[in-house]
């Protein structure tokens, strides 16, 4: 579950003239040679809105086992607290959650995989309209996507940078979804998601595959991201973390309050709305530029 590792400053910096925040500014400007980021929220809106959908499907099956002194909108706020800590990690994660939490009012839960399906299903459902016009065409793929994000991987990827996905989604709708995004000529081979056996699958083992494999450390490594798991997993080896605070509803160019809040507390060096500008980023990824303190 998440734990926040780091106080949220009161004053930050910022690259001059832009909203890259600065938390943890860079000593060096030692070049990433390996990127990772995280799908949904961090490249693709496809599934946005997700939350506002699980929360009162999961408050729908825990109400019945509530305690005597347990109102819906106290599980409620239960639900989303405990769908929020767990955000980042797959969803089945958020399932078992829930199957405790009736199990700890007496209940008899379902199977999380049950839970899951359900889930899926109705979410399916609701990105329906969105799938099929990526395909048609009739849905720019830019409509889908956290502003800039087809900048910042052909950016990495012309400075040779290695470019990795990895989603807590099923992966052969992560594998599709980029695909209908465009996205996947950026980590041909390389894009991973989360499998039947969810033991065998966590950002953290792609991490450690992509250093292992490369012969490098942690320093190597840049991972984005508006979950904490990715921004924990990147900062456990000693790689750059930047948050995506991402706005997915409005895409208004301004950071989440939550998200911002989090990622910094999951030990976040970066944090930026999304990617409008790139050109900076990467050249202070290059190599750490001077900042203005308010």
């Amino acid at each position: 579950d998440y734990v926040s590792v780091c106080s949220v400053p009161t004053r930050t910096a910022c690259l001059p003239g832009t909203a890259i925040e600065l938390i943890h500014p860079l000593v060096s400007g030692q070049a990433p040679r390996h990127a990772l980021f995280d799908f949904d929220g961090t490249l693709s809106l496809i599934r946005e809105g997700w939350m506002e959908l699980m929360v009162p499907l999961l408050a729908g099956h825990l109400m019945p086992h509530a305690k005597a002194d347990e109102s819906p909108e106290s599980i409620t706020a239960l639900v989303r607290n405990f769908v929020t800590e767990l955000t980042g990690k797959q969803t089945i994660y958020q399932m078992i959650r829930l199957a405790e939490e009736i199990r700890l009012r007496g209940g008899t839960p379902a199977d999380p995989q049950e839970y899951k399906a359900e889930y899926h299903d109705c979410l399916m459902s609701r990105i329906a309209k969105r799938r099929t016009g990526l395909a048609a065409g009739t849905i720019r793929r830019e409509e889908m996507l956290v502003p800039g994000s087809l900048d910042i991987l052909a950016g990495l990827r012309e400075r040779g940078t290695t470019i990795y996905i990895a989603s807590g989604t099923d992966e052969h709708y992560v594998l599709e979804e980029a695909r209908l995004l465009g996205l996947d000529t950026f980590a041909p081979g390389r894009i991973y998601g989360a499998q039947a056996d969810f033991a065998s699958f966590s950002k953290e083992r792609v991490i450690r595959r992509i250093l292992k494999d490369n012969a490098v450390d942690g320093a190597a490594l840049v991972a984005f991201g508006d979950g904490y798991v990715e921004i924990a997993d990147c900062k456990a080896v000693g790689g750059i973390a930047v948050a995506v605070a991402s706005d997915e509803s409005a895409r208004s160019g301004t950071c989440d309050a939550w998200k911002r809040e989090r990622l910094i507390g999951a030990g976040a060096d970066v944090v930026i709305p999304d990617y409008r500008e790139t050109s900076r980023l990467l050249e202070y990824l290059w190599q750490a530029g001077e900042v203005q303190r308010p």
